[in-house]
């Protein structure tokens, strides 16, 4: 043995004399972590305080959880501790990762509890509820929406930028005046917003304590702000009408308004006759009522409006499902018909498909889902190749774009004819319709016919992207027939870029004298970190 051995151990230099084996039949201890008897126990049963921490601090996602309980024998052992005695560990660790999300924390105990039923009666698959929500809808981070004519540039932070068309006050400044640069909404200041849709002459914004605040014509429900668009709103009101239900989500089709609540229930005001959303109500009805039918008790993480129609991101015990409702022209409601839903229907060739969607988006005329395995699904009216399966025809059921098959898709956008993919690298393909340059793709070429805006009918990179040198995490464009597109990219370090349409200033960046347009994107001078 050497010197410093016998320093730190305090063990002379000697000889050792081996001692001789007892002869008694001697049965190995098996060694385990829940026995109170064996010498060497590692009681996690007693103190699973360090597992907890292990599980909850990993950032692991509830199929995780869900394997780790599976396998290891000691999860399904009582925790013996607050907040529940019954909870395994791996349950109670889900429970600790929820308590984390913002949407999560202000909840009472009775509304937590309700939660867990509505979403199967697991604290891991009230976990998946949560994140997916979040990862769909980019809840609790910096957004971008191109509306019609108009547009919001929602922060990190919470504070909102408009600018753009502002005929009938929807960018909140008290005004009815254009704004060709962003302008912060003063009026909001102490509100931290979440989430932003826009409309035609309408926007509606969604605050981290789950009010909704609308402004510009048709004010989602409040006849004393305007039925109808009569009376024009140019400064955010607080809706009324929704004061009892805590919002996450708005989506603004035409005709009707639809909000998400954070128990994943679904309301909807405007266009009520009973032939498109199911409330046998009248069609001017302006009163929020819950969306029932098949999504009455299955909760759901995200809501997209198209023409007319809507698509409804459900999160069930096992899987996700999308479901959809209104108008069925073009084959746009995926049930391999072009007739209307009075009742939210289960879209069933995902099942066919093997797919689980994780992100949809409703365009006017067409809609596209992305799958979990980063697949890109596209169905409805292929008019100007918006599907792109490199032709014009119409699909009634969704259909996978081949031409994607080597890019693994986290994002898709939809907007007239018009969609957009991202790629978990940061890339961006665009295909359809390439009016207002709204596809990015530098077509300044004259074709034969003499159009400079090509339409495109399957996916191409849209390589002025990738000549900016930063990774795009969110695309949105305009989804309205009544104006010319205009298209965002927001990047991972909250840069904001811009191209497509802008002759009402709604995109945020300078134009030449005579200029309407923006071929290439462009940096909007708007600070969302």
């Amino acid at each position: 043995m050497d010197a410093t051995a016998s320093q730190y151990h305090n063990i002379s230099e000697q000889a050792i004399t081996p001692i001789a084996p007892p002869h008694v039949a001697h049965q190995r201890q098996q060694r385990h972590c829940f026995g109170n008897e064996t010498p060497g126990e590692f009681p996690l049963s007693a103190n699973p305080s360090i597992v907890l921490h292990f599980l909850s601090a990993c950032n692991l996602d509830p199929q995780d959880l869900a394997k780790l309980e599976a396998t290891c024998s000691f999860f399904r052992q009582p925790a013996h501790f607050a907040p529940d005695h019954e909870l395994s560990l791996a349950e109670l660790a889900a429970l600790d990762m929820c308590q984390k999300r913002a949407i999560f924390k202000p909840m009472t105990i009775e509304q937590q509890q309700c939660l867990k039923q509505r979403c199967g009666g697991s604290w891991k698959l009230v976990l998946r509820y949560l994140l997916a929500g979040e990862a769909c809808t980019r809840r609790e981070k910096s957004q971008a929406i191109a509306g019609p004519g108009h547009s919001l540039a929602v922060t990190s932070k919470g504070a909102v930028y408009s600018f753009g068309s502002n005929s009938s006050g929807q960018l909140g400044h008290g005004t009815t005046s254009e704004e060709p640069r962003p302008s912060l909404i003063r009026s909001l200041q102490g509100i931290r917003i979440i989430h932003a849709a826009a409309g035609a002459g309408r926007t509606m914004l969604i605050s981290d304590a789950g009010r909704v605040y609308a402004f510009g014509k048709d004010s989602f429900g409040e006849a004393e702000y305007g039925a109808q668009g009569n009376k024009l709103v140019t400064t955010p009101q607080l809706v009324e009408s929704l004061k009892d239900i805590f919002v996450v989500q708005a989506a603004i089709g035409n005709f009707f308004t639809a909000v998400l609540s954070r128990e994943g229930r679904i309301y909807t005001f405007s266009w009520g006759d009973e032939s498109k959303l199911g409330h046998q109500m009248e069609p001017n009805d302006l009163e929020p009522r819950p969306l029932l039918g098949d999504l009455e008790n299955i909760p759901v993480v995200q809501i997209a409006a198209g023409y007319c129609y809507l698509l409804a991101l459900a999160c069930q015990p096992n899987g996700m499902s999308v479901y959809s409702v209104g108008c069925g022209l073009g084959g746009k409601l995926g049930h391999g018909t072009r007739t209307d839903e009075k009742q939210p229907r289960l879209i069933q060739q995902f099942a066919e498909l093997n797919l689980q969607p994780v992100v949809v988006a409703a365009g006017a005329w067409h809609a596209a889902v992305v799958g979990k395995d980063g697949r890109v699904c596209t169905w409805g009216w292929g008019r100007y190749g918006c599907l792109g399966h490199g032709n014009e025809d119409c699909e009634s059921v969704p259909k996978v774009v081949e031409a994607l098959s080597n890019v693994k898709a986290v994002h898709v956008a939809t907007g007239d004819y018009t969609t957009f993919v991202v790629s978990d690298d940061g890339d961006v393909y665009s295909f359809g319709c390439g009016e207002s340059s709204s596809l990015g793709h530098n077509t300044a070429a004259v074709d034969e016919q003499g159009n400079r805006h090509t339409n495109v009918l399957s996916p191409e990179l849209v390589t002025s992207l990738k000549e900016v040198k930063e990774r795009v995490v969110q695309i949105s464009l305009t989804n309205s027939i009544y104006w010319n597109a205009h298209t965002f990219a927001l990047t991972d370090s909250d840069k904001l870029y811009a191209f497509g349409a802008g002759d009402k200033g709604q995109l945020g960046v300078e134009l030449a004298a005579n200029q309407t347009e923006r071929v290439n994107p462009d940096r909007v001078d708007v600070d969302l970190s």
